[in-house]
């Protein structure tokens, strides 16, 4: 490979500024975390931040509503939250939330497409505690479109 072919592959490696940073927020403590790692590097970096939050029915789902429950409203409280967490009142302008409906790990896998980098929290809010990276944070590292960072531990320290 020439000088000039690895110049360019290195550069394609890196995150842009004006790029777009996107992360998984479920309300957990990782994506919390996620949350926060992302916010340190868009703003350092100039990039853009999106917050994406999704939601679905559960699968044991009767067909019925109850009255007073939506989990579309759950979704963006949620994502209110976690961005207040984080930001604290106000949020930067760089900062956006995203409210998807469907597979968590396909909307996140989606939101990847024109990203520079996916940040996921390495458990959300379901699945099984014990395992090193939960069912979302796996789909995503496998298929995301862009590098894919995974914080492990609500402290936000990636582990290496």
């Amino acid at each position: 490979m020439s000088d000039r072919n690895e110049s360019a592959a290195e550069s394609e490696d890196r995150i842009h500024p004006g790029g777009r940073i996107v992360v998984g927020v479920d309300g957990s403590a990782s994506s919390l975390s996620a949350l926060r790692r992302g916010a340190r590097m868009a703003e350092r970096l100039g990039c853009t931040l999106a917050g994406v939050t999704v939601w679905e029915f559960p699968q044991s789902w009767p067909g019925y509503v109850m009255d007073g429950w939506s989990p579309e409203a759950d979704a963006h409280t949620i994502a209110d939250e976690a961005a207040a967490e984080v930001f604290g009142p106000t949020t930067p302008e760089w900062y956006s939330k995203v409210i998807r409906n469907g597979s968590p790990a396909r909307q996140l896998i989606a939101e990847s497409e024109d990203a520079e980098m996916l940040i996921v929290g390495s458990r959300g809010l379901g699945g099984f505690t014990g395992l090193l990276l939960g069912s979302v944070s796996r789909s995503c590292v496998e298929h995301a479109d862009c590098p894919v960072l995974v914080i492990h531990g609500a402290e936000g320290a990636a582990r290496h």
